[in-house]
């Protein structure tokens, strides 16, 4: 192997290693994003399932049906 062979394999490897690195970096950011959104999910079916089930206690026992403003 000739010394401009070398080189050129040295500048193709570097060249490899800067692309992959670029899209680890894609794949990291995207799997954060995801990450983001599944906690928000969670969170909007916790809220969801608590409010449900505020509705079906005063559904079933008529609490919190009606207001008193006579006092």
């Amino acid at each position: 192997m000739d010394l401009t062979t070398a080189a050129v394999n040295f500048q193709q490897g570097k060249t490899l290693a800067a692309v992959q690195i670029s899209v680890a970096r894609k794949v990291m950011d995207m799997q954060e994003m995801q990450g983001a959104a599944m906690v928000k999910l969670i969170e909007a079916a916790g809220n969801t399932a608590a409010k449900a089930g505020d509705a079906l206690v005063a559904a079933a026992t008529g609490l919190g049906g009606g207001i008193d403003t006579y006092g």
